[in-house]
């Protein structure tokens, strides 16, 4: 879960905190989820990743991002998150996900290509053939994930 550990994340390093964003492609783009972790909602921008896609995994709600040609992701782009914040959601991700750049395009924003950090799924054994869809889990899952996650960061919160 949450480490409280304020050291340097050797994951991190490469990362530009004050202006990097993040890509987010399952869970993390629920305010919800978002405010039990961070207790906020960060500036957030519809963005795709081309040749990758959301993938469900095997006895898990949330998904993992693995390559696929010819496929495109869909997320949020967080933007404006502190060091702790990038903390934080990087033990959320915990050492089943990369950290890796990726090329995005920025939807809406006028950007319009650019680069990111995404977690990316690490192990392919877990993969299934089959999509994760947000809306499935935003009607069936979201509500008991949610509980069991601010549940958690209250705990955490009130060890610190």
């Amino acid at each position: 879960m949450i480490d409280s550990n304020p050291g340097p994340v050797p994951r991190l390093s490469p990362v530009d905190r004050a202006a990097d964003t993040l890509f987010v492609y399952g869970t993390l783009r629920f305010r919800r989820i978002l405010t039990a972790l961070l207790g906020r909602v960060p500036s957030a921008t519809p963005g795709t990743v081309s040749g990758w896609r959301t993938a469900a995994l095997t006895g898990r709600p949330y998904p993992g991002l693995v390559p696929a040609p010819g496929q495109t992701a869909t997320g949020l782009l967080l933007s404006g998150l502190s060091t702790h914040e990038w903390r934080v959601l990087d033990d959320f991700e915990d050492d089943e996900y990369e950290l890796r750049r990726l090329p995005v395009d920025r939807d809406g924003g006028g950007d319009g290509a650019g680069e990111t950090w995404a977690y990316v799924w690490a192990d392919p054994g877990e993969v299934r053939p089959q999509n994760w869809e947000a809306d499935t889990f935003a009607g069936h899952q979201l509500d008991r994930y949610a509980i069991r996650l601010e549940a958690a960061a209250l705990r955490f919160r009130g060890r610190a």
